[in-house]
């Protein structure tokens, strides 16, 4: 009864965070459309809703640093103090240690409570705005996806989210911290002598200078260089992808001379990079140490002339120090915050892209019979006059087994993402059981489906996992039938720890015929009404393969089911086969219809019987 409850209590805190990341990726995207050629309105709107607690942190944070900031003060009154002599004397210093005693005493519990809003705020909004791209890369289209780098989007993900929480640190810390010394510091400065308060106020419009010289060049360098990287890492992962086929045709120095040139690139913007902050921050750093070594001369000048105390030079030139130190820092958190407001740019790019598949409002299924109808329908991709599908009329009943053959190029992938809901027609329709598939839903549609690509997918975990990848609440005995019905059954025994055996990354501990059966095992535990097989026996050897084709022919009766394949023999048992050529229908029929009319078909079969 406790596992029930606890399994219970997971799936609603599962489901709160989905939501929570719904409603989330919805504020940013409306924060980031209203502005968009804002990237600091942005930032801020990321934590809209929690500024309370940055306000809380910020109070912590003054009485953390309170030590550090009259400790100048405190010293000054004691010189004064020791200077005067007499009871005079010993008062200052029991009352200005004392309270500098005191201050010390709350640093600890301060910076306690200053990290805990702070940094539960920055790493909530963090994970927030990952989880938030994570379900808005889910819901773009395949087109996007195909189109895409995955390299590049996993480059947002990490490397832009993480200067996007280091940008968020040094605006809510270093940039409170710049303001809070400044104020205090020109702030008692002002109350004690207003001459010297000018050296101050002159290091204000100094620093502006800089900033603006430097902002735009380091904000185009940075730019290029995160470019540049997001390029790397999608050129990284390519080149992980392809060792084996590198290896196997030893192409090693290619592939290392490759990805040494563009490392080198990388390298050299980021060089470039470099030495444009490093010579933002020198210049800015000798104006106003020329500043501090004038102020120093200015108020050793005033106590000679007994205009101001001895102890008083060391209060003076310890705030402009600390006021210099506080224009210098913000100048050198502006290459920070240009590249954290370009990262800013950068995610709420994919936050906002519109091209998503959209469900609202459609019509949920709550049952699929399997009836297909295409009426006339073609398809070209984005940006393309060229047809990759034209005019293709087919209708298919329900429990039917439609083959689709053609060679390469012909469109037949193109007509499973059609059935899938991948993509829409370009012109005419596609109907499902009667229904406009655009005015389905198509996340309740694909409930009823299992696919088998032509390249198997599986992640780490334990073949159980990938076989149940989703689902919930499925016994040992349907495991097993998908097993058997997969031809699975001897791999698993042969399994050190049966279907909880880990696969590793890709399935790289397995065969190709084995990765592909996985697969199979996955689609039919689903129990589908629809079962699309794009070239599900390609990589099986022919035993095998006659298995599977076996227990294909019993488990699909009463599902419709459309294969795709290469290997002409594998659809021998379809109910009607649709011979494709340029994104056209040729010839349709039977097996047996097709090989009499001494066709298309006729001469592919007769091509692979003599090659084989």
């Amino acid at each position: 009864m406790s596992k029930k409850v606890s399994k219970e209590g997971q799936k609603k805190s599962f489901s709160t965070v989905r939501n929570d990341s719904q409603l989330m990726q919805q504020r940013y995207v409306q924060n980031y459309q209203k502005h968009k050629d804002k990237p600091l309105l942005v930032l801020l709107g990321f934590y809209k809703g929690q500024y309370h607690k940055f306000v809380i942190s910020s109070i912590f944070y003054l009485i953390k640093h309170s030590p550090a900031l009259f400790s100048s003060l405190l010293i000054a009154n004691v010189i004064n103090g020791v200077i005067a002599g007499g009871d005079y004397a010993r008062e200052s210093i029991y009352i200005n240690v004392g309270i500098w005693l005191l201050l010390l005493l709350v640093h600890l519990p301060a910076n306690y409570l200053h990290s805990k809003y702070r940094s539960r705020v920055t790493r909530e909004t963090e994970a927030g705005l990952r989880s938030a791209l994570v379900l808005k890369l889910q819901e773009l289209s395949i087109p996007y996806h195909t189109q895409t780098q995955s390299g590049r989007l996993q480059s947002k993900i990490i490397r832009d989210v993480e200067a996007i929480e280091t940008l968020s640190s040094q605006l809510f810390i270093n940039i409170l911290n710049i303001v809070m010394n400044l104020v205090i510091m020109i702030g008692v400065t002002a109350v004690k002598n207003r001459i010297i308060l000018v050296f101050f106020v002159l290091v204000a419009p100094i620093a502006s200078i800089t900033i603006i010289v430097f902002r735009r060049k380091i904000g185009k360098v940075n730019r290029a260089f995160r470019v540049e990287m997001e390029e790397t890492s999608a050129k990284v992962m390519e080149m992980v992808e392809m060792v084996p086929v590198t290896r196997a045709h030893a192409l090693e120095d290619v592939e290392k001379r490759r990805m040494s040139e563009q490392m080198e690139e990388t390298a050299k913007k980021g060089y470039y990079l470099d030495m444009v902050q490093s010579n933002f921050g020198a210049v800015g750093w000798v104006v106003f140490q020329v500043f501090q070594a004038f102020c120093l001369a200015f108020s050793a000048y005033l106590a000679l002339k007994g205009k101001i105390l001895v102890g008083d030079i060391t209060f003076y030139q310890t705030s402009f120090t600390t006021v210099v130190n506080q224009f210098t820092a913000l100048i050198n958190l502006l290459p920070i915050i240009t590249k954290g407001l370009e990262s800013v740019s950068s995610v709420g790019e994919v936050l906002s892209c519109d091209d998503v598949e959209r469900n609202e409002g459609k019509e949920i299924l709550t049952e699929l019979k399997g009836e297909y109808e295409f009426r006339h329908v073609g398809y070209s991709y984005p940006g393309s006059d060229e047809d990759v599908l034209e005019d293709i009329y087919m209708k298919v009943p329900q429990g039917k087994t439609i083959a689709i053959v053609g060679e390469s190029g012909a469109g037949k992938s193109t007509v499973l993402n059609l059935l899938i809901g991948f993509m829409m027609p370009k012109n005419g329709t596609l109907f499902v059981d009667g229904k406009d598939i655009s005015t389905i839903n198509l996340k309740s549609y694909r409930r009823f489906l299992s696919v088998v690509p032509q390249m198997p997918l599986l992640f780490t975990g334990t073949l159980r996992d990938n076989i149940t990848y989703g689902m919930e609440d499925i016994s040992e005995e349907q495991i097993y039938a998908a097993i058997e019905a997969a031809n699975l059954k001897n791999m698993v025994d042969r399994l050190p720890d049966g279907i909880d055996s880990v696969i590793e990354e890709h399935g790289a501990n397995l065969s190709g015929g084995q990765r592909q059966r996985i697969a199979i095992a996955r689609a039919l535990i689903r129990d589908p009404k629809v079962i699309i097989l794009d070239e599900a026996t390609s990589a099986l050897d022919v035993v095998s393969e006659r298995e599977i084709q076996d227990a294909l022919g019993r488990l699909v009766k009463g599902r419709t089911t459309f294969i795709v394949a290469h290997r002409l023999s594998t659809v021998k048992n379809a109910d009607w086969i649709a011979v494709l050529d340029k994104g056209r229908i040729i010839e349709e029929g039977t097996y047996a219809d097709l090989m009499e009319k001494k066709g298309a078909f006729y001469h592919m079969e007769s091509l692979q019987i003599s090659v084989s």
